[in-house]
């Protein structure tokens, strides 16, 4: 069975249980700044995950672009990866276990689908704790569709339990499904976790709580089920392969990078290749995508850069030399159907990995000057970006010894540091719905048609982060604003609050949604049908109009007041304004505007 396939009879499957497919949102996550990608289906479904109504109704499949890089070091076994597809399918307040069960178990084992034997597959389900019960449902299900319950395995927490995605909201139990892909003759008649020939295919997560800020699991009124099924490792499975790079969704990739190199994927080059085969697909897919993120040095630009540096230096162990761009252009190819994107990103894909390969030969010959000064391995790593792989072969070359447990300790530190700088530089956002956010993310709708009428022409958006505190909207344009083109977006912004216009929605068909007018940005993740966020009593009057999926303020006079404390009546209402704290350059082409509500 090819990738084609399992993508088709997934969408097709769901669709004959009366889900509705919506495409793969962007790579880059809107207004959620707790992750630098999307990571799982649910990131674009944060809002309806909380109660907002989806155009397209309460059952959704997909087939979404993740990219994960938490792992990052696993990659190079036979099936983790930085860029992966997730197939997904939805419930928002509607079916719940019993449905989702045995939608899975139909799925899997039906022959009409993909006609797994059901006598090698085994399932985990929440054992329960002090914060909520065994989850006896799920199990019984379970035994009721055959399943034995020496397959059935009741875990913990940390095996069988999702979320909050932060320190507060919806979370709740899952049951996965796993599936011997050992010698089936010789499939063991109970479930070991620890078995690495049990490999997990699928994940129902059941949302039934909410983690409040006490840190008490109340049950949710509105209970949702979130499924995701990894297809790399389902097509491996489903040819009885027992490496995700000999599918066809790498193939293609092992072969030009075994032409480029002149050798084969076996024995010691087999690390270096998936290595390479991994992070340029995951590189061609971020360059490729809407929001045209560009290499640099922090957020996601950062993590593009150590992707595509990571590729160049497991290249240099198998002998090839400007190859980047030669093998983006089989991933563009393999995927030109199935995400057009890329294609008609292509130009900018390859110009960017051409660039950053010859930064990083620079990066590489001044490492090896500095080498040769003695500068320590941790600098030449941390400073001037030298590979330590590299400063330990060249040691060794000079019989130089390298403390390596040293190196790890310097940088066990510095990673630690990143991660609590991170954690503070991304908590909070959009998916905690709150007040404030809800009001900056309505500032964010004013702020760019501002700029479009400042700045006199068409401002494409490519991206925002919003959190509780301040909004970072990031937009193409070619300069620098001048301070007197920030002090008009300002004005005008605060003219719109004070003015008191209503934030409407309404949901259309996507050709008719196209025909008034209203700004997408990024294309759109809804399918058919869309919702419109709109500023001013009428649609086809308002003052600003965008495909969004909220939420937002309901009226623009919100954005300008703050309650006070209950025990100072005169001080209920604090009136306050709109205003930018930073305008700068992200990348060539692109500036980000920071602002606060003050």
């Amino acid at each position: 069975m090819t990738s084609g396939e399992i993508r088709k009879k997934y969408l097709e499957f769901f669709e004959s249980k009366g889900h509705r497919v919506i495409p793969s949102a962007s790579l880059i996550p809107e207004n959620d700044p707790s992750v630098l990608f999307t990571t799982a289906g649910m990131h674009p479904l944060v809002p309806y995950l909380l109660g907002e109504k989806h155009p397209s109704g309460n059952r959704l499949v997909d087939v979404q672009k993740c990219i994960r890089t938490g792992d990052i070091e696993e990659v190079g076994d036979a099936n983790h990866h930085t860029f992966f597809e997730m197939l997904g399918n939805w419930s928002l307040g509607d079916y719940f276990k019993k449905e989702a069960i045995e939608y899975s178990f139909e799925f899997l084992t039906s022959k009409e689908w993909l006609g797994l034997d059901k006598n090698r597959l085994s399932v985990s389900v929440f054992e329960g704790d002090s914060d909520a019960p065994f989850d006896d449902e799920a199990f019984e299900k379970w035994k009721s569709l055959g399943i034995s319950e020496k397959r059935i395995a009741k875990l913990p927490k940390k095996n069988n339990w999702w979320g909050p995605a932060g320190e507060i909201g919806p979370c709740g139990p899952d049951t996965e499904m796993f599936y011997w892909i050992g010698d089936p003759e010789k499939t063991p008649e109970s479930f070991n976790d620890d078995n690495p020939e049990w490999l997990e295919i699928w994940n129902d997560v059941f949302m039934q709580y909410n983690k409040t800020a006490e840190g008490n699991f109340v049950p949710l009124t509105q209970k949702n089920v979130d499924t995701g099924m990894g297809l790399e490792r389902t097509l491996a499975v489903m040819n009885s392969l027992d490496d995700n790079y000999k599918t066809d969704l790498f193939c293609p990739i092992i072969e030009k990078i075994e032409n480029l190199s002149t050798k084969k994927y076996d024995g010691e080059n087999i690390k270096a290749m998936r290595i390479i085969a991994d992070h340029l697909k995951a590189t061609t897919f971020i360059l490729g995508d809407e929001k045209g993120i560009a290499p640099g040095n922090t957020g996601q630009g950062y993590v593009l850069r150590r992707l595509i540096r990571r590729a160049i230096r497991y290249g240099k162990q198998i002998s090839l030399k400007s190859f980047t761009k030669q093998i983006s252009e089989v991933v563009v190819t393999m995927y030109k159907d199935v995400y057009p994107e890329l294609s008609k990103n292509k130009d900018f894909i390859f110009n960017n990995l051409n660039q950053e390969e010859e930064k990083f030969e620079k990066t590489l010959e001044n490492g090896l000057k500095e080498f040769e000064k003695g500068t320590n391995p941790f600098v030449l790593f941390t400073s001037y970006g030298f590979p330590f792989e590299l400063t330990k072969e060249l040691a060794k070359e000079k019989g130089i010894e390298i403390d390596e447990n040293k190196f790890n300790e310097e940088l066990k530190k510095h990673q630690d540091l990143s991660r609590t700088s991170s954690a503070g530089m991304f908590k909070g956002g959009l998916s905690d719905a709150g007040e404030e956010t809800k009001k900056l993310h309505t500032a964010t709708h004013l702020l760019r048609q501002a700029l479009e009428i400042v700045l006199g022409e068409s401002i494409r958006q490519k991206g925002s982060n919003i959190n509780s505190e301040r909004l970072r909207f990031d937009f193409g344009f070619s300069r620098k604003m001048a301070d007197e083109e920030k002090q008009k977006v300002e004005t005008l912004v605060n003219q719109k609050i004070s003015e008191n216009l209503p934030v409407n929605k309404v949901i259309m068909k996507k050709e008719e949604a196209e025909k008034t007018g209203a700004v997408h940005a990024f294309g759109d993740k809804y399918g058919d049908e869309v919702s419109i966020y709109y500023i001013g009593k009428s649609l086809d009057k308002a003052w600003s109009k965008e495909f969004c999926g909220g939420p937002h303020a309901e009226n623009t006079g919100d954005l300008a007041s703050i309650e006070g404390p209950e025990e100072n009546p005169r001080d209920k209402e604090r009136k306050r304004i709109f205003k930018i704290t930073k305008e700068e350059a992200v990348s060539l082409g692109v500036r980000r505007i920071k602002a606060v509500l003050e």
